[in-house]
């Protein structure tokens, strides 16, 4: 069993599955699989029930899809690259809208939002005085890509004719492809690239539509900050880690005659990971999971909850796409709310 089958049949699908499993502790409590449910209905039993019953249905799936990639990898040797992740992503996305169809039938069964104030607030600071971008922990993902690039330049010229590309679970290279500047600096492209994409995916995180409470808006935008700048910190560190697992591969190509542990690529990756989740667990979807108030007055509840927008939410309720929102229309005031009436 070499080290690209484990990370592609095993680890891979461990990640996913471990990812889909926290995914509801993730979100905000006020939009429950995608579906907007106001505060006082964040512990309902009914979501209760089908958080129960969704993370059953990942572990469960999970399990079996791992029990496959080890067979698949160790006892069969099938060449199925990327079928059992792809496979653990669409059971976890089968038992998420499982989940949001039952939450959204609980919802229209029990009139959640009956008599309630609907209310959208936009805070226009976000855009005119917004959080400074943490450029400086995007450093260590450079500084990491550059060592490779001088380690590589270094060692270029005395690599062998062929060196090479691919290693056993043991460390043991067990493929070889001819010297070229493609080849050898494989791993330094893969780190190029993947920096520039989390760079861009962390910009854009920044910048998202921040979803603001009505009922306490000033409290709400304060949160929002706090989450953007920590979600962006964590990318970033993912984008260091993934680029630390580059560079023991590079080095494992670099120098043939030295064995170097499958779990250095693997390791940097997964603690990456641990990172970015448990950031994320402890901020919560739009800081929903950070102590209220934070050390400022108790901001008084205006009384309003956030509007029923479940037909803004496309892709499972994972992507909100409304060119009417008001947050992107307002020019002046820093903090304004439009409200409803009950339904």
């Amino acid at each position: 069993m070499n080290s690209a089958d484990v990370l592609v049949n095993v680890f891979m699908p461990a990640v996913l599955a471990a990812v889909a499993w926290w995914l509801p502790s993730l979100t905000s409590p006020t939009l429950p699989f995608g579906v907007r449910s106001p505060d006082a209905r964040a512990d309902a039993p009914g979501i209760a029930e089908q958080r129960r019953r969704y993370r059953r249905q990942v572990a469960a799936s999970g399990a079996v899809l791992i029990t496959a990639g080890v067979l698949v990898s160790s006892v069969f040797r099938f060449d199925m690259p990327g079928v059992i992740p792809l496979l653990t992503v669409a059971a976890c996305i089968a038992a998420y809208s499982r989940a949001r169809v039952a939450v959204m039938a609980v919802k229209r069964r029990e009139d959640w939002y009956g008599g309630l104030r609907q209310g959208v607030v936009a805070d226009t600071a976000l855009r005119t005085d917004p959080e400074r971008f943490p450029w400086m922990w995007a450093v260590p993902a450079v500084l990491v890509c550059i060592g490779t690039t001088v380690v590589g330049v270094l060692r270029y010229p005395s690599l062998p004719d062929r060196i090479p590309v691919h290693f056993t679970g043991s460390g043991s290279a067990d493929r070889f492809a001819a010297r070229s500047i493609g080849t050898a600096f494989f791993p330094v492209f893969a780190q190029a690239a993947l920096t520039v994409l989390l760079l861009a995916l962390t910009w854009l995180s920044f910048r998202a539509r921040a979803d603001l409470d009505p009922a306490q808006p000033a409290d709400s935008a304060r949160r929002h900050r706090r989450f953007s700048v920590r979600t962006a910190i964590s990318l970033l560190l993912l984008a260091a880690f993934t680029n630390l697992s580059l560079l023991a591969e590079a080095w494992a190509m670099w120098h043939a005659g030295q064995r170097v542990s499958p779990a250095l690529m693997l390791l940097p990756i997964l603690a990456g990971l641990v990172v970015v989740i448990g950031i994320a667990v402890r901020t919560g979807q739009g800081g929903s999971r950070l102590p209220a108030h934070d050390g400022a007055v108790a901001e008084e509840s205006t009384g309003m909850v956030r509007r029923d927008d479940d037909q803004y939410w496309r892709l499972l309720g994972s992507v909100y796409v409304n060119r009417a929102d008001p947050a992107l229309l307002v020019l002046r005031s820093h903090l304004i709310w439009r409200v409803g009436g009950s339904r």
